[in-house]
């Protein structure tokens, strides 16, 4: 059996335990001796980070050859178009190569916490949501196909990582599952909440 602590890792926050900058790391919220990240999340990216304490699973996780599907609520600049979102779907050409197809779908506003600071309003341009799931996991890659199809993204929320869910936790809260490898989880056993 394996041990996974989903966390919520909240907006400006690094996807480590250390910075010599002295920027937030995850050391803020828990204490995990024996644990390792499975996939990151980029500083200015908010929602669910995996961690745990067996290198298998998180390979399983992380490793862009198992595909585990990634969803994301996504807040970009404009009204989202359905031509955008048929781009998206049907896969794009970044610089680094082009993207699988992806599920993108347009959505409602979704009732999150409140980002801090908050995302920079503009009362001249619109701005609307996506949920935006994907298979791969390039650097920045959700924003940059945002940004190719010119919706630049405004906020970047992750929900899931494949049938992990990031479910009620507000920014720096966790819980602790049992996974019996290679993959049921077993549910949730403990739970944890921010220190400061």
């Amino acid at each position: 059996m394996a041990k996974i602590i989903l966390l919520n890792k909240p907006f400006q926050v690094l996807s480590q335990f250390t910075d010599s900058e002295g920027r937030a790391t995850l050391a803020d919220y828990l204490s995990a001796p024996g644990f390792r990240v499975a996939g990151r999340l980029d500083y200015d990216s908010e929602g669910l980070l995996l961690l745990t304490d067996d290198g298998r699973l998180q390979q399983q996780i992380a490793n862009p050859r198992h595909k585990q599907v990634k969803t994301y609520l996504v807040q970009v600049e404009g009204n989202i178009t359905d031509q955008a979102l048929g781009q998206l779907s049907s896969g794009l050409q970044l610089k680094d190569g082009p993207t699988l197809p992806a599920r993108a779908k347009r959505v409602a506003p979704p009732q999150l916490w409140p980002r801090v600071p908050p995302v920079r309003e503009r009362k001249s341009v619109a701005d609307s949501w996506l949920e935006l799931s994907i298979r791969e996991g390039r650097n920045r890659q959700v924003r940059r196909m945002t940004a190719a199809v010119g919706f630049p993204t405004l906020r970047l929320v992750r929900v899931a990582i494949g049938q992990w869910r990031l479910e009620n936790l507000l920014p720096g809260e966790y819980r602790e599952a049992t996974v019996n490898l290679p993959g049921e989880n077993t549910g949730a056993h403990r739970y944890g909440y921010r220190r400061r």
